[in-house]
């Protein structure tokens, strides 16, 4: 049985994840900051609840300690809790803005992979999916013909940028652990106020053929629903 950790689960792509991978076998732990919506969503979902704070030290040592004393290991851990920030002009952002977003997107997925990486490397075909954006790609903004062209958003743009980055450092440091990035694509959720093309179900396709591959699967990719992503 695959043991799988999901932060930010409790809604959107990450609840979206965290069903499907259940339907696939996966044993799901649904990680969120919320222990109302978190547990409501466990309790949906027929999954056990993990409450997890991806910006407080405290919080995501408790986490791991949790499923270390409940689970004992997993094998996949799905890095998708993230936020967009302000909406402020890109004259208006302040370095508390920047802290903000950054905490969450990058440093956030620095602090679970750290706790998490003992439990990880107790299973046989350890896997990490962080979740990042096209609107992280130098390549997707500099189109014109893409979508990730039109917006501005400096904060965002630039923590999916290293959320990428940060993918493709941790797969060339840990050749014991298959390390991918994905780009969900824009897709209709409340992230977005639903404006996106894509369904919940197609923005979570390449998470969910990530999070399942096995001990020859890819690693230090940067994927969507089509394929790899330039960056």
């Amino acid at each position: 049985m695959t043991t799988t950790l999901i932060t930010g689960a409790n809604r959107s792509l990450g609840y979206e994840t965290a069903r499907r991978l259940i339907e696939a076998g996966h044993t799901v732990l649904v990680g969120a900051r919320d222990p109302e919506r978190g547990q409501a969503a466990a309790d949906a979902l027929g999954a056990r609840f993990v409450r997890i704070d991806v910006t407080d030290d405290a919080s995501v040592a408790a986490a791991a300690a949790d499923v270390a004393a409940h689970e004992g290991a997993i094998d996949v851990l799905v890095n998708n809790a993230g936020i967009f920030g302000t909406h402020h002009p890109a004259d208006q952002i302040t370095a508390a803005d920047a802290g903000a977003v950054f905490e969450v997107n990058v440093v956030g997925i620095v602090r679970v992979t750290h706790a998490f990486l003992p439990l990880l490397r107790k299973s046989a075909t350890p896997v990490i999916v962080n979740v990042s954006s096209g609107m992280g790609s130098f390549a997707a903004t500099h189109d014109a013909d893409r979508v990730e062209s039109k917006p501005i958003a400096p904060l965002y743009t630039s923590s999916k940028a290293a959320v990428t980055m940060l993918t493709t450092q941790y797969a060339k440091a840990w050749t014991d652990v298959k390390v991918n990035a994905v780009d969900p694509g824009y897709t209709a959720t409340e992230f977005n106020g639903y404006s996106g093309p894509q369904t919940v179900t197609e923005g979570t396709d390449a998470i969910v053929e990530l999070a399942t591959i096995g001990p020859d699967g890819p690693t230090g990719t940067f994927r969507d629903r089509h394929g790899t992503v330039a960056w």
